[in-house]
């Protein structure tokens, strides 16, 4: 089972979610919170895998409750969708500075949330390729002008090519098709690179991809 914690400040929205997610065979709300900082408090105590998250929520917004959550190092397993009202480029940018593996307006359509789960609990980003590139790239101006200098000697040049294709937004799949390779060994060179550039997970990889030069604005997967 999926285990999800819904945090939004709106009672009849986490109504709507729970109805939908705990309808699905493999999940399961676990839990409920109206405030950052209870959001919080019930993911250390429950240990969720998901995490759906309002950005906008008293006591702590959901970005900083996200911090507070990815900093705790026994919530290495939990994943967390930022949830907004609007699709902006500075709520999408510091979702992924805050560590979040995914970004999705209100509005999306069920089935789309539904698989908007599933794919971060498998360890893959919600960034559609577009946003992907527009947000990452502003973002790897803003650490080159800062002189930040990832290094990347440890990586082999197979891996290279892997990041630089998830740095484009493509998924296992759509990396083992472009290399030739199964989903499997797309999976393990990821883990592989998320294990050498200590990384959490796949949205922190899409930002290196930029930060390093590999893929660059204006490339198209």
């Amino acid at each position: 089972m999926i285990r999800i914690l819904l945090a939004d400040d709106q009672t009849l929205i986490r109504a709507g979610f729970r109805a939908l997610l705990d309808a699905e065979p493999d999940m399961e709300v676990v839990a409920e919170a109206g405030t950052g900082r209870e959001a919080v408090r019930l993911a250390a105590r429950d240990k969720p895998d998901v995490i759906l998250m309002d950005i906008r929520m008293p006591d702590d917004d959901g970005l900083t409750a996200t911090r507070r959550i990815l900093a705790d190092p026994t919530l290495s397993g939990t994943r967390i969708i930022i949830l907004t009202t609007f699709e902006l480029d500075e709520y999408i940018a510091e979702a992924v500075r805050a560590g979040a593996a995914g970004f999705l307006v209100k509005d999306t359509e069920p089935a789309e949330l539904i698989r908007a789960v599933r794919v971060v609990h498998d360890g893959d980003a919600l960034l559609s390729p577009s946003v992907t590139r527009r947000i990452m790239a502003q973002m790897a101006s803003q650490s080159r002008a800062a002189g930040k200098v990832i290094p990347l000697e440890q990586v082999t040049e197979r891996e290279r090519e892997v990041l630089a294709l998830v740095g484009e937004g493509l998924n296992n799949a759509e990396i083992a098709e472009r290399l030739f390779i199964t989903p499997l060994t797309a999976k393990t060179h990821v883990s592989r690179i998320m294990t050498k550039l200590m990384v959490r997970d796949r949205s922190q990889l899409v930002v290196l991809a930029y930060e390093s030069g590999l893929v660059r604005p204006g490339w198209s997967s």
